[in-house]
């Protein structure tokens, strides 16, 4: 099967899979605080000002912040769904070297750095609250329960990186004044958001090939020493 279809298909199949874990929904929003994270970043980055950051019971979310006129403005409209494709393909990189219990700190802290630095009232806050508790509660569980929840979120956070950008590109035809980062792009270069919406779809897909693949590689490495370990148990 071809690598792309194989992906697409796999995707579709976790999609409808992680649907159906209770509370799954919920953990969406670690996508969307990543996306709201990487604008505000790059806002530093660019010498700019965030002024807060609001997440929304929807998965939706809101930056605000000052910046001066120019590329800045183009970097940060563009490190959303970017920071976004790229967390997923670090989460099944973690997942993939057994740094399962690392990836829960590591996520653990960017969720605490938007609680103390950007998001300060709302729907947002509370989550943040409640997300980190439940990762602590994983954290301290360990063993294999652990492992799977890293997984589950390793999962949502790949679906909602591929999903977002396939929305913002459904969006972009329908209304093109309304897609979000694709329009503030299309306003700041004159290039059309739905340009800029296929750009964001690429570089999703992109890096959810080289999720996968590290993904399908971690699952073929443990079924050789599984044959491995059979193969040596076995007398002469």
């Amino acid at each position: 099967m071809n690598k792309w279809l194989k992906a697409c298909v796999f995707l579709i199949g976790a999609a409808v899979l992680t649907r159906l874990i209770p509370f799954s929904d919920w953990f969406r929003m670690l996508d969307t605080m990543v996306h709201e994270l990487g604008h505000a970043v790059v806002t530093l980055l660019a010498s700019g000002q965030v002024l807060r950051i609001e997440l929304h019971p929807d998965h939706s979310g809101v930056t605000y912040s000052v910046l001066a006129s120019g590329w800045s403005q183009i970097a940060v409209s563009l490190a959303g769904y970017t920071s976004a494709s790229l967390f997923a393909v670090a989460m099944f990189f973690g997942y993939s070297r057994q740094q399962q219990a690392a990836g829960l700190v590591l996520i653990s802290m960017l969720a605490l750095i938007s609680l103390l630095l950007f998001v300060r009232s709302g729907y947002g806050r509370g989550w943040l609250i409640l997300f980190v508790l439940v990762n602590a509660a994983f954290f301290l569980w360990g063993g294999r329960i652990r492992n799977f929840y890293y997984l589950l979120l390793s999962f949502l956070c790949l679906e909602e990186s591929v999903l977002g950008p396939v929305t913002l590109l459904l969006n972009s035809i329908v209304s093109p004044s309304q897609a979000g980062d694709a329009t503030n792009l299309a306003q700041l270069t004159g290039v059309a958001p739905l340009v800029w919406s296929l750009i964001f779809v690429m570089i999703s897909l992109l890096c959810a090939l080289s999720a996968l693949q590290l993904y399908w590689n971690d699952r073929k490495r443990n079924r050789e020493k599984r044959r491995m370990s059979r193969g040596s148990s076995v007398s002469p």
